[in-house]
């Protein structure tokens, strides 16, 4: 076992309370902000949005959320009951060697002992949260409180918000819960005014806009590299399919393709096999603040389950929402603002599949979601 090795884990013992500093008098308690750990993917931290609103309602204080990827800062920050965001690079890079790991060490250290939600399975946080005296007793941990059968990952960040550290056990938080299920984004006015500027320049401003979302967290990393390891994936010429049908019932409609840099050639080839003028694909220029603005404006969104989805639900666009292995018990797309949700999942041999998703199963979802909003098409519903 190498220097660093042995250090990481006496330091994780520390953290465990039997080694490493358990005899050390445990610093007083603060009243800070609260803080949440929690390194996720793009629809990881849209469902975190649910815990953050009920430790902001229970504790009334912002909360602080440690978490990594260049999307959360982004995607939370001025949030309501947000407070800073702090994103990892790496939580794998040696820690003499993660500068980013090193500045967090201080400014936990800089904010003093806070109650503290670890909503995240690594045990690279726990090593540094260790290195920053934060103590055990300080923590909820997700580890202690898994989900339970049936449960939605929302509820169980809600249930998970209820629990107050062992060190605060004493002390009962001002607020009280709030009655709000589910995920919930807010766009500014200027982010709005932003938006609508953008669409005017792509030629889209006016019109009524549905959204396609056909990559997922694979092809944004490996673009067309997306076959038979991608469990996620649905045929192009099934998308253009379904592209063509909704133009022919909505000729007033903009079909737009979403993604990131590396999803333009997928999408590409999408709208080749669709072969109609009304299709835009904008993955060439879609920063996080925007693609939140944008799906607050559309009328709706077809897309594999991704963070995207999560994201249409919680500012309230109607979504389908194509389902291979994961569970949709837990990862449904569930929005508070109460938008509809269509969800399909098909099986071959009693194994979930999205390949087994027909053309007809997407157009029918799209038809059954609720009638256009009867707004303007420059409006944002809430």
């Amino acid at each position: 076992m190498n220097r660093v090795t042995r250090d990481e884990d006496s330091i994780t013992r520390g953290l465990d309370g039997r080694q490493g500093g358990a005899n050390r008098p445990a610093p007083a308690p603060t009243d800070a902000r609260p803080l949440v750990v929690r390194c996720g993917a793009f629809g990881d931290m849209v469902l975190l949005t649910a815990m953050i609103r009920e430790l902001h309602a229970r504790w009334r204080r912002p909360v602080d959320v440690v978490t990594s990827g260049p999307w959360s800062e982004p995607l939370l920050a001025g949030q309501p009951g947000v407070g800073e965001v702090i994103a990892l690079r790496s939580r794998k890079t040696p820690y003499w060697l993660a500068p980013d790991q090193r500045r967090l060490v201080r400014w936990l250290r800089a904010r003093g002992l806070t109650a503290t939600w670890l909503c995240d399975d690594s045990e690279a946080m726990r090593v540094l949260l260790a290195r920053a005296g934060v103590r055990t007793d300080a923590i909820v941990d997700v580890r202690d409180h898994p989900l339970l059968p049936g449960e939605h990952a929302t509820e169980q960040w809600r249930r998970i918000a209820a629990i107050t550290p062992p060190l605060w056990s004493r002390r009962d938080p001002p607020g009280d819960f709030t009655d709000h299920d589910g995920c919930e984004l807010l766009v500014s006015a200027a982010e709005r005014r932003a938006l609508d500027a953008w669409l005017e320049r792509r030629g889209l401003g006016g019109a009524p806009l549905i959204l396609v979302q056909a990559g997922n967290k694979r092809t944004m990393r490996r673009g067309l590299r997306r076959l038979a390891p991608n469990p996620k994936y649905w045929p192009s010429e099934r998308w253009a399919a379904v592209i063509r049908a909704i133009a022919d019932e909505r000729p007033d409609a903009r079909i737009v393709l979403l993604g990131t840099g590396p999803e333009v050639a997928l999408n590409a080839e999408i709208a080749a096999r669709a072969g109609i003028a009304r299709v835009h694909d904008v993955a060439d220029d879609l920063p996080v603040a925007r693609l939140i603005a944008l799906l607050a404006r559309a009328e709706a969104l077809i897309s594999v389950d991704s963070g995207p989805a999560h994201a249409a639900a919680a500012v309230g666009c109607p979504t389908v929402v194509l389902f291979g292995r994961a569970s949709p018990s837990l990862y449904r797309p569930r929005g508070a603002a109460g938008a509809p949700v269509r969800l399909i999942r098909r099986e071959v041999g009693g194994e979930a599949t999205m390949l087994a998703i027909e053309i007809d199963d997407v157009v029918g979802a799209w038809r059954s979601l609720a009638a256009p909003l009867s707004a303007s098409p420059s409006s944002y519903p809430r």
